[in-house]
């Protein structure tokens, strides 16, 4: 039978059904639940109900949800779930530094702090080539702190487009993940809002936004990876929301 598609006008028939769960959570999901079996048949329910929620929080956790992203080359989409928790100017990493890479000046950084709730998969904020991968192994601080960046274990990325312009981004760990993965290489063509990665469990991404470039997202706004648009590129202008 063909896969209906639904589009904004209306057509297909839309129902609520859970989100596959990513081939890297698989393995997880079918051990909590062989323990969770395997206590229950030993009538260790003490054991097992406990195992039963954890089962669930699992494949909940490695959940994939369909993402419609916004296709306009102007637009920089999120590439994680999450909080935004810092909004600061900053000097780009050494490793996305130097004339091939995002250069020496300051830029605006965009940190979004993913809970052990959030959908873990990050995707690609533009479309582009990946010119640069760098894994930096690190310390397990909490992701939250500004020093995470520095500190923690991390993987970058720059993604550059045919017509010069470069965005980084950075895969940071944090006091429960201990696994940063990557789905790409270097030199691997992206769309925006592909997938590229994720981290596991609990974690944090920085975005580097372009000279000229300003947020449209504030702090304490919540982002949809693949689809919040967290910046305009050459829109610089400043956001001010009301707190009720």
């Amino acid at each position: 039978m063909k896969k209906q598609e639904l589009t904004n006008r209306g057509d297909g028939v839309a129902k609520w059904a859970f989100p596959p769960v990513h081939p890297e959570g698989r393995k997880f999901g079918l051990i909590a639940g062989a323990l969770c079996v395997f206590f229950a048949f030993m009538a260790w329910e003490t054991l097992a109900w406990p195992m039963a929620a954890i089962t669930a929080w699992t494949l909940a956790f490695f959940r994939d949800p369909a993402r419609t992203t916004p296709q306009d080359d102007r637009f920089v989409v999120a590439p994680a779930d999450g909080l935004v928790t810092l909004i600061q100017d900053v000097l780009p990493p050494p490793e996305l530094s130097g004339p091939a890479g995002l250069g020496n000046a300051p830029m605006t950084r965009v940190s979004i702090f993913m809970s052990v709730f959030d959908v873990h998969i990050n995707r690609a904020p533009i479309r582009g080539t990946i010119t640069r991968i760098a894994y930096i192994a690190g310390k397990f601080l909490n992701a939250d702190l500004d020093k995470a960046s520095e500190d923690n274990e991390r993987q970058h990325f720059l993604v550059e487009r045919g017509d010069g312009v470069k965005i980084g981004f950075t895969q940071i760990a944090g006091l429960v993940a201990r696994r940063i993965i990557s789905f790409k290489k270097e030199g691997d063509a992206v769309n925006v809002g592909d997938r590229v990665g994720l981290i596991r469990f609990g974690s944090r991404v920085d975005v580097y936004l372009p000279a000229g470039t300003a947020p449209q997202i504030i702090k304490g706004q919540r982002c949809v990876a693949g689809e919040t648009i967290i910046a305009t590129l050459g829109v610089d202008q400043d956001l001010l929301a009301i707190a009720h």
